[in-house]
């Protein structure tokens, strides 16, 4: 399974709720926060994810987040 599918799959999981780069590297045990964030970016631009400024669902953070809105 590659990254991206990962991040995918765990955003499918927890949706509706939105997750932050930082708690996705997290879970996800990734090395790079920043391998979290070209994946989160590049899952905006698909059907279903939405990417904006709101409250991460794991740690209570404002900071730009990604949820999966079927």
């Amino acid at each position: 399974m590659t990254v991206l599918e990962d991040v995918s799959d765990l955003l499918k999981q927890l949706s509706p709720q939105a997750m932050c780069d930082d708690c996705i590297a997290e879970r996800l045990n990734l090395s790079l926060r920043q391998h979290a964030n070209h994946k989160t970016r590049e899952l905006a631009s698909m059907s279903g994810f939405v990417r904006r400024d709101s409250r991460c669902a794991c740690c209570g953070a404002g900071k730009r987040v990604i949820a999966y809105i079927p």
